[in-house]
């Protein structure tokens, strides 16, 4: 059991990510739309974007981060490390939500619990 993460975050990732635990964690980021998007051209570097995926696996996603950065300890390091490196609230809680995901792709891929995967 991950801390921060309840039956409607796991229901609607096995519901809706089926691919989950068979990708990387590149791709599952891309399969939700967690994955940063640039937009850059030539010498001009543009702002990076998260775009495309599944957005009802992003939007419940984004609230078991709200969640997790305030009762998994794993989550609430990593979220105020990007704040304490000058990251904005919204860039760190999207990637939380990518290391969430990540996370739990991991632990499907390897069918291990949370607390044996540390």
């Amino acid at each position: 059991e991950v801390s921060g993460v309840g039956n409607v975050l796991a229901l609607s990732l096995l519901a809706m990510v089926s691919e989950l635990g068979k990708v990387n964690r590149k791709q599952v980021a891309a399969l939700v739309g967690v994955a940063p998007f640039n937009c850059d051209s030539g010498l001009y570097k543009g702002r990076r974007r998260i775009w495309g995926g599944r957005a009802e696996v992003r939007s419940v996603l984004y609230m078991a981060v709200l969640s997790s950065k305030s009762h998994n300890p794993v989550i609430e390091r990593f979220y105020n490390h990007l704040l304490a490196a000058g990251k904005t609230k919204k860039v760190a809680l999207v990637a939380c939500m990518r290391k969430l995901l990540t996370i739990l792709n991991a632990m499907v891929r390897d069918q291990k619990h949370f607390a044996e995967m540390a």
